[in-house]
């Protein structure tokens, strides 16, 4: 199953960023919520152009996340567990984002 992207291309004009990807939907046994920046410079320490949260919750728990907060760089959540995560490209993030919320579905 593929992620919607209801909000696709959004423009931030005050912070010169684009909305690639944002959606929230029902999957398995939760629930996806997730957005994807392009940014006009990287995000401390990554070297990417890019900005995102992605999380899948289980009765309002999340069980897998995917971020790169300032300071932290790109990393994930599996469970209580949090990794590194090395980032390629947009399409890899999400797809490695839905091969772990396969993973942990009931």
């Amino acid at each position: 199953m593929g992620l919607a992207t209801p909000h696709t291309m959004k423009q931030n004009n005050a912070k010169k960023s684009v909305c690639l990807h944002a959606f929230k939907q029902a999957f398995g046994a939760g629930r996806l919520e997730g957005v994807v920046w392009q940014v006009a410079e990287p995000v401390p320490p990554a070297g990417h152009l890019y900005k995102y949260r992605l999380v899948y919750l289980i009765e309002g728990r999340r069980v897998v996340g995917y971020d790169n907060e300032r300071g932290k760089g790109d990393h994930k959540h599996l469970s209580n567990v949090e990794s590194a995560y090395q980032f390629v490209d947009v399409p890899t993030l999400l797809n490695d984002f839905m091969h772990d919320v396969q993973e942990v579905q009931p």
